[in-house]
């Protein structure tokens, strides 16, 4: 399985109000965009852009159509996406990008929102990446001005596009971090590994931890040494048997960047 975790920077949308607070929008004038994104393969290379890192980018810019297809190229490798409120914002707003550029939907994945992970198996005092971080002892976000560096950035000043791709990719190392120290918790987690291995994490290093019994009868139970997931496998014919993953029967291969899915029949 490819993993990746991403974050995206957006320019935000400029329009006409009649005043500052719960007003209704009487026109755009420019709507938002794409800033930039960095995203990162689990265990591998940090990829960060913006929009300065084009041909042609000058102050005021609003033409991302190279730094969404870099994206969407990104997206159909991908087997799982992983960002913090990604479901309600990262995901849809690429997918707005790809549309606005008539790209076509990225090759299927499965997303793992940490923010639902965090609200869902947990009760922390706040559930943002900044917080979690924190609290997890694994680093923070990167400081910056405010809505200042956004500006900045939009006026092609070299020092703010340059803290602003610092500020992105520390987002993605720390929602790395943060995805890898919650992954054992998922009780959903799309499984990255064939029978035998940790569904979570891939990890053959699995123990038997007993049985557990349902409608259906008895099933072994498994923990990872790796990561501490657990798992569940049959038993057949009264003898203990490896986890049985989902759809153990689908395999996958790769031709350069896209993904072809193969269906093998046991």
């Amino acid at each position: 399985m490819k993993i990746l975790s991403y974050d995206l920077e957006t320019f935000p949308n400029v329009a006409y109000v009649w005043g500052k607070y719960e007003q209704d929008v009487i026109e755009y004038v420019e709507e938002g965009h794409l800033l930039s994104w960095s995203a990162k393969w689990l265990g591998g290379k940090l990829i960060t852009k913006g929009l300065d890192d084009y041909p042609g980018y000058k102050s005021g810019s609003r033409d991302d159509k190279a730094l969404v297809k870099d994206l969407h190229e990104l997206f159909n490798e991908a087997d799982i996406l992983i960002a913090h409120n990604g479901d309600q914002f990262d995901i849809r707003k690429a997918n707005e990008r790809f549309l606005h550029y008539a790209l076509p939907p990225p090759e299927p994945y499965k997303t793992i929102d940490t923010k639902k992970v965090a609200k869902r198996y947990f009760y922390f005092n706040s559930n943002s990446l900044n917080e979690l971080g924190k609290h997890l002892g694994l680093g923070e976000k990167v400081k910056h001005p405010g809505f200042q560096l956004w500006l900045d950035c939009k006026a092609a000043d070299p020092k703010a596009w340059a803290l602003m791709k610092k500020y992105n990719k520390q987002d993605v190392v720390l929602l790395e971090q943060i995805y890898i120290v919650l992954r054992p918790w998922i009780q959903t987690h799309p499984p990255v590994a064939m029978r035998g291995s940790c569904p979570n994490c891939g990890s053959p290093s699995l123990q038997s931890r007993g049985q557990g019994f349902n409608k259906r009868g008895s099933y072994n139970k498994y923990q990872c040494k790796n990561c501490g997931a657990w798992s569940t496998g049959p038993r057949e014919g009264g003898r203990e048997t490896s986890p049985r993953m989902p759809n153990t029967n689908v395999t996958r291969t790769r031709t350069t960047s896209r993904k072809h899915k193969v269906l093998v029949h046991h």
